[in-house]
């Protein structure tokens, strides 16, 4: 098995979105600066979703073009439709996270259309997309749904067959919108997709804390033969249509974690620490994990 692993930091998208008080963009741009200096080669810096929904991902684009600056990063942004993604390509972006649910009720919710809606915008968006974007699918809600509960895994992997049998070089992102998902749930689903759809060029896993079982999701994960796995400076987090739902899995927890087993990770713990410190004391954050405070020595 191998002994590295990627980590995709999400603070500057996942983590701020559901922070009230704007961070001026001017402090968004430090902090992206300040993670890449860790040795984080992959971030996700913002989403092009509707302002009126999601107001503190507004300055996206201006996002984009400070990622542009730092070399040796691979910035990617969110988008939920094909017309976010055309205004994200429009913008400069390179690397694109189309969004859809599992679940019917959470599709509804996050993006106002059917889970078939979504796939069909999908198949619309590869259409007029640039022949050398990078792309990753997310697929929210894979393991459990705050308002229908646990998905069953028959109907997620029909769901997988279809998306990779639009294209299948692309990397699928299984998400833990709720964090109810269980060790043994995380290591079904992942088995599964991956027999149903061999085809796809990479799989990824992305953990929230809601339950403290982040940290056990994706060592499940990682025991499966996942090697790429989202994560957030100081636990940020949140989807604001998933009620109840709090923070990913703290990237310091997971970078502690792996470095811990001898899986490398790419990432300087010291240099990473006091960002995310910094992350988990803005305005309006709801912070989590546990290896910065048993490291730092504080509370926070």
């Amino acid at each position: 098995m191998s002994r590295v692993i990627e980590i995709v930091e999400v603070t500057p998208r996942d983590g701020f979105q559901p922070i009230g008080p704007w961070i001026p963009t001017e402090v968004k741009v430090d902090f992206l600066r300040r993670l890449a200096a860790t040795g984080l080669r992959r971030i996700e810096i913002g989403s092009f979703v509707s302002a009126s929904a999601i107001p503190q991902l507004r300055d996206t684009a201006a996002l984009v073009e400070a990622a542009a600056a730092l070399p040796g990063l691979r910035p990617q942004v969110l988008v939920p439709t094909a017309r976010r993604a055309e205004e994200a390509v429009a913008a400069g972006a390179r690397f694109l996270v189309y969004v859809l649910s599992a679940s019917e009720a959470h599709n509804q919710s996050n993006l106002r259309r059917s889970v078939a809606q979504s796939v069909e915008d999908y198949a619309r968006m590869l259409d007029a997309l640039p022949a050398d974007m990078e792309l990753r699918i997310n697929l929210a809600t894979a393991f459990d749904c705050p308002f229908d509960g646990r998905i069953a895994v028959e109907p997620v992997l029909a769901l997988i067959t279809r998306l990779a049998a639009l294209r299948p070089d692309v990397e699928i992102c299984l998400c833990d919108t709720t964090g109810r998902a269980t060790p043994d749930h995380v290591a079904e689903l992942f088995a599964a997709a991956m027999a149903a759809a061999p085809g796809v060029a990479a799989w990824a896993y992305h953990a929230h804390d809601t339950y403290g079982m982040g940290l056990a999701t994706t060592h499940a994960a990682y025991r499966e033969g996942i090697r790429i796995f989202d994560a957030a400076a100081g636990g940020l987090g949140g989807c604001p249509f998933a009620p109840g739902a709090t923070g990913n899995v703290a990237t310091e927890d997971v970078v502690w974690m792996f470095e811990r087993m001898g899986i490398a990770t790419g990432v300087a713990l010291d240099a990473l620490l006091p960002v995310a410190r910094d992350a988990a004391a803005l305005p309006g954050a709801a912070a989590g994990g546990r290896a910065r405070a048993a490291l730092l020595g504080c509370s926070a």
